[in-house]
């Protein structure tokens, strides 16, 4: 038993040490493979503990209006922020902290103990570059910068409605700025660093991905028509005492939006102040029964039904029209009138004889193709389509309301592009907020002649005596437009709201060669009048006027010069004949 014991020993010694001896060389040879042919996953794993990667911002697109004046641009700023864990062992430096940041230390104390368990924290955004230089000069440990964007509006409270703001992360939150956020928007970058165990940066290794900055995006704004209507918009709502008020100028011609006014406005720059009764963009967002403006378009549905000529006359007298138990009335009372005089005497009775003539259908397909209760394709955040009401049967009394304009409610952009349907010969053209290279596709929707005779009717109603208009006469120029009065609807209950009107003026210009048309709607005048003729029309006549200028319209309404000065114009032709 002895001699078996003595046998089996050393085999087992033998076994353990090749174990050991195997092991030993598995181990030495993972270490030279590690090394010398697998070096990179000691590499891969070591960055993994110590490579970090640093967003680089992109820089957001350039917002421009047609001529290239800046709209919306993107500064540089500084962001800093704070590892409160960090932050925790360098407690008697806070007040020190809160002195650079200019916060209160025990506000500042406040938040780093409500956030002692987390790693990250904003200590303060939107810094100038120069403002977090001075913070960082302090060393504060636990305290760290971002580099960021911040947008800034040159033309601030003017083009706001237009242009919109971003958020705090500068992304797009109203307007032009949310609508185009993905055009605007770059694509940011990463930079590869090395920091150590505590956080500390280490190396800048480089980047490893470019940001790609924002495209530029050129809007169809001419920021000189818009200043001009701001400026003109705000002064009738001062003369006034008006609530508020909404001004649109389209290019009928290309579709274009050459100035989108509205007040109250607000200051994008400065976000502390903001209130969302401001911010709303009403030409968009706010729809309204337009009133004696649709009068026009239910003329073209008489027009064009062939029951009716632009010398046809309606007696309109006594200036009021009994139907049920509603009376249709009319300011003046009234008498035989062309359909032009109806125009110009904006008679509810004179339109509601002819409506009841040719029936609803045909103007409700009338206003149905020049855009009302139809998307404008725009795009813009919160836009309506107001409502053109379409009934199985129509009654009197709702056939009588479609033609003077109540019953249906649209935006001050949808009835600034009906107009703009007149002046372009009744071809509608797409409306845009974008500058354009070249004129879109046309859509005839109303026959070029009747758009030419309603043209005619409508400078009659600025320029003949008793017309309603005159006070949106613009000197050296022919132009045509529509008053128009509403009561305002109750919101939340039937029926309309105790001596609450919206005053309108809607117009082309000039006449001879149609360019621009323009709304004017202003939101409850409570002082010195208020029908649109009296508070709308004056607006619209003074941006006007000065638009035509400042687009170098050439006048087509210049007294001709007396005969001597006539002869003596002439170049003299000597010489040779």
């Amino acid at each position: 038993m002895m001699q078996l014991d003595q046998a089996l020993y050393p085999w087992r010694f033998r076994i353990v040490i090749a174990v050991l001896l195997a092991m030993v060389a598995g181990i030495a040879w993972r270490i030279v493979d590690l090394h010398i042919f697998d070096h990179d996953f000691l590499k891969a794993h070591g960055d993994a503990r110590s490579v970090r990667h640093i967003p680089i911002p992109a820089h957001r697109g350039l917002i421009t209006d047609r001529n290239g004046e800046p709209l919306a641009v993107s500064t540089p700023v500084v962001t800093l922020w704070g590892n409160p864990k960090e932050l925790a062992a360098a407690r008697e430096r806070w007040p020190e902290l809160a002195a650079a940041l200019g916060q209160d230390a025990r506000t500042l104390a406040q938040r780093l103990e409500q956030n002692a368990g987390r790693e990250f924290m904003y200590l303060v955004r939107g810094l100038t570059p120069e403002q977090g230089e001075v913070v960082m000069a302090h060393r504060f440990p636990g305290v760290y910068s971002l580099e960021e964007f911040r947008r800034f509006y040159p033309a601030g409270e003017v083009t706001a409605h237009v242009v919109g703001l971003t958020d705090v992360d500068d992304r797009g939150r109203e307007g032009v700025e949310k609508a185009f956020d993905h055009w605007l928007a770059g694509e940011p970058g990463q930079r590869q660093v090395l920091k150590d165990r505590r956080g500390q940066l280490i190396k800048d290794v480089g980047v490893a991905r470019n940001a790609k900055p924002g495209k530029t995006l050129a809007l169809s704004i001419d920021l000189r028509l818009q200043y001009l209507a701001h400026r003109e918009l705000r002064n009738a709502l001062t003369e006034f005492n008006a609530k508020a008020g909404s001004l649109v100028i389209v290019d009928v011609k290309s579709g274009e939006i050459l100035a989108m006014v509205n007040q109250p406005t607000y200051n994008p720059n400065n976000k502390r102040s903001l209130e969302p009764a401001a911010m709303r963009n009403r030409a968009m967002i706010d729809v309204f029964e337009p009133g004696s403006t649709v009068k026009p378009f239910s003329i073209a549905a008489a027009l064009g039904s062939g029951r009716w000529k632009p010398e046809d006359t309606v007696d309109t007298y006594p200036g009021s029209l009994r139907i049920g138990r509603y009376t249709i009335r009319d300011v003046s009372r009234g008498g035989v009138l062309t359909l032009t005089g109806i125009l110009m005497k904006s008679s509810n009775v004179g339109i509601s004889k002819i409506a009841f003539d040719i029936g609803a259908e045909p103007i409700h397909a009338v206003m149905q193709q020049v855009g009302f209760g139809q998307d404008t394709g725009l795009g813009f955040p919160g836009e309506r389509v107001g409502n053109l009401p379409n009934h199985r049967n129509w009654k009197q009394a709702e056939t009588a309301t479609l033609a003077y304009g109540y019953g249906l409610s649209v935006t001050a952009v949808q009835l600034a592009q009906a107009y703009s349907v007149l002046g372009n010969g009744g071809a509608r053209v797409p409306l845009s907020m974008v500058r354009l290279d070249a004129a879109p596709g046309a859509t005839q929707v109303v026959d070029p002649q009747i758009a030419r005779t309603l043209l005619g009717m409508l400078q009659a109603v600025v320029e003949e005596p008793g017309g309603g208009g005159a006070r949106a006469k613009v000197p050296g120029y022919h132009v045509g437009g529509k008053s128009g009065t509403a009561r305002k609807a109750a919101v939340g209950s039937k029926g309309y709201v105790e001596k609450a009107y919206r005053s309108f003026f809607a117009g082309v210009a000039p006449i001879g060669e149609p360019r621009l048309a323009a709304v004017v709607m202003i939101d409850e005048p409570g002082s010195g009048g208020y029908y649109g003729g009296l508070v709308a029309a004056p607006v619209f006549g003074k941006v006007m006027a000065g638009a035509l200028r400042l687009m170098n319209i050439a006048p087509d309404n210049l007294p001709p010069l007396p005969e001597k000065q006539q002869a003596g114009a002439l170049p003299a032709t000597g010489g040779r004949g």
